[in-house]
């Protein structure tokens, strides 16, 4: 019996041709996205300076991000919960679920980035690029929350870990 599937093909993205978004405190490695008519994917890594913060409280209403640290520690919020994860932790956010992340204090952190869909994250990394490097306006990501599925809330949780940093 065959299998009825439609197949996609690989998307491979060698470490010299990936690009690369740099912002302040942190690098972003675009490695790949598959815009497949059943969602598709879309990887990056990011590697964060000492205590840098990655994301502000916020979620997705699609999506699914996985997070697996390759090295280093990451500080992050799951729900109202904050907790570290150290190098080879995984981490899967579920939608609606608010979520942050920042390099642990004291820590570096190097982390794989996978969302379960195509969401046009490479544009919106492109974009807080350029906000963090001043090179864009601040609303810009507010206007473009739908666009990219990325909507912040406020996190008591979150400010007090920031805080105590």
């Amino acid at each position: 019996m065959t299998e009825n599937r439609t197949t996609f093909p690989p998307v491979l993205t060698r470490h010299a041709d990936a690009e690369t978004c740099v912002a302040p405190s942190s690098t972003m490695r675009l490695l790949g996205e598959g815009r497949h008519t059943d969602g598709g994917f879309t990887s990056y890594r990011s590697t964060f300076a000492e205590g840098a913060v990655g994301a502000p409280a916020h979620f997705h209403t699609k999506a699914t991000e996985l997070f697996f640290v390759l090295g280093g520690a990451l500080r992050v919020l799951v729900g109202e919960e904050v907790t570290v994860l150290r190098e080879g932790d995984f981490l899967s956010v579920p939608p609606r679920t608010p979520h942050a992340f920042a390099a642990a204090p004291g820590f570096t952190a190097d982390v794989l980035f996978v969302f379960d869909r195509h969401m046009d994250r490479f544009a919106y990394l492109r974009l807080l690029g350029r906000v963090m490097r001043g090179e864009a306006d601040p609303k810009e990501m507010a206007e473009s929350a739908e666009r990219f599925d990325n909507h912040y809330v406020e996190s008591a949780a979150w400010r007090d870990a920031i805080e105590v940093s």
